[in-house]
């Protein structure tokens, strides 16, 4: 049990009214401490593929089902939440051309992915569906969430939880989520919203490296129920920085429900040449260090960026087996789309330094932090051409091996911007929590800007028939 600050307010103000000395006033802080511990993930008695919050149980029942659509929301802090919701909301005001009136194409959207920040708008949303936009702003965005938490972490009355050894500063911060945010909804309350679109969010497991995605497929081969995780503890875990944040510890239970993945994995790629699956091949050695419950009883996760900073490897993964594999299409659904698009929305900031000026090097703070990014804004850049790539080798085949689908990849990135200040204002906007009301705003703004101004969105468009679309 997590006492609250409420209830240790009011103990400490009991306890200062009859004169407790402070060695009894440090014996209640012990014991306050003892009672806070992290929530430990439920283990799942035998593996049902019927059965939890996954993409093969979600209904096709949202929007055209001929029509896919995905929305990728990366990691940076507010920046990219922001971003994400800005688009999200221009798809709201975007009608489908010949449906019912009032429907946009937000409708349309069947899945988002999202890592770090991106991570707490696809959340949201897929909890929440178009009440999202009636206060997130107000809850998230443009609240000082980075500010609250320091203030937290220096406030005593929050300091004996934080004594407990399982419960870390990324616990702290899930429990704090919930209470500006999800209100403690678990993935069951997800797998209810059926209407709403599919969340797939992702944390990096370190002792792996594999990237972890919370839906049930990936719990299946921890043998744990993903519906009694709480969206707060997904979120915390995406966004946990690692040194900042403590990473988010799982307990893994592989190998006692029934699952084996061998024969699962067989079974998907039953068709398919292995040698021209690579990142096929490299996902299953992720996940077979994820099925080797004796050397991995604990997972440590960190923020999801480290993995996949574009939270965009489940579509290029889902994508190259649907061009490898019949089979794998009729199972994902590809086989009935006329239509398939992917808005990656991608807020890669580019920060300024003035390392180039000084003769002295910069310091150790500022190599580590730069060095980080280096790699993951490299990888970040590869994944997007990969994508590309896919697009352009489908077209060139469309009607020998490859299916009669229409593919679209929308990039909404602040290097379309023609203005050069512009440009600069949002790539040297911080990574952090804590971003002013009128940077939220404007954020907000060019997500919608830049998607309506993309050339491959008014391709979309035309292709559905839009009035407005430019041919």
């Amino acid at each position: 049990m997590n006492i609250g600050a409420d209830a240790v307010a009011k103990l400490l103000s009991s306890i200062g009214s009859v004169g407790v000395p402070a060695v009894g006033l440090a014996c209640v802080l012990a014991v306050l401490s003892a009672c806070a511990s992290r929530q430990v993930n439920p283990p799942l008695a035998r593996y049902e593929h019927s059965y939890g919050y996954r993409i093969a149980n979600w209904p096709a029942t949202r929007g055209d089902p001929e029509f896919g659509l995905i929305v990728t929301m990366s990691g940076g802090g507010t920046r990219a939440a922001a971003l994400a919701y800005g688009v999200l909301e221009e798809l709201r005001r975007t009608p489908v051309p010949g449906a019912d009136p009032g429907h946009t194409l937000l409708g349309e959207v069947k899945v988002v992915t999202g890592v770090s920040g991106g991570a707490f708008t696809a959340l949201s949303f897929a909890l929440y569906g178009d009440a999202l936009f009636s206060d997130y702003d107000k809850r998230f965005l443009k609240r000082d969430v980075q500010g609250e938490l320091l203030a937290r972490l220096a406030n005593p009355l929050y300091w004996s939880s934080l004594t407990s050894p399982t419960y870390s500063r990324t616990e702290f911060a899930a429990d704090y989520y919930d209470e500006i945010l999800f209100g403690g909804a678990t993935f069951a309350d997800l797998a209810k919203r059926r209407g709403n679109a599919f969340a797939s969010v992702s944390a990096t497991e370190i002792s792996s490296n594999a990237r972890l995605s919370f839906n049930q497929n990936t719990f299946d081969i921890l043998c744990s129920d993903l519906a009694g995780v709480r969206l707060a503890r997904a979120a915390a875990a995406s966004s946990a920085v690692p040194v900042v944040f403590a990473p988010l510890t799982l307990d893994n239970y592989a190998g006692s429900c029934g699952f084996n993945l061998d024969e699962v994995i067989d079974k998907t790629l039953t068709d398919v040449d292995r040698t021209k699956v690579r990142r096929a091949r490299m996902r299953r050695e992720e996940l077979e260090a994820l099925a080797d419950g004796a050397n991995h009883r604990y997972l440590h996760l960190v923020d999801g960026g480290v993995a996949d900073n574009l939270a965009l490897r489940t579509v290029i993964e889902a994508v190259e087996l649907a061009v490898a594999s019949r089979s794998f299409r009729a199972v994902a659904g590809f086989d009935r789309l006329k239509r398939f698009a992917v808005i990656v929305v991608n807020s890669h900031s580019a920060p300024d330094n003035d390392w180039g000026m000084r003769d002295s090097p910069p310091g150790i703070v500022g190599i580590v932090v730069k060095s980080a990014t280096i790699s993951i804004d490299r990888y970040s850049y590869e994944q997007t051409e990969i994508l590309h790539e896919y697009v352009d080798r489908h077209e060139a085949t469309v009607g020998a091996s490859a299916p009669a689908i229409e593919l679209f990849l929308i990039d909404v990135a602040f290097d379309a911007i023609a203005d050069p200040a512009e440009r600069h204002y949002f790539a040297a906007l911080p990574t952090t929590f804590s971003l002013s009301d009128e940077q939220v705003d404007r954020l907000r703004e060019v997500g919608g800007k830049l998607l309506r101004e993309s050339g491959e969105f008014n391709r979309l468009l035309c292709s559905l028939g839009a009035p407005s679309c430019s041919r």
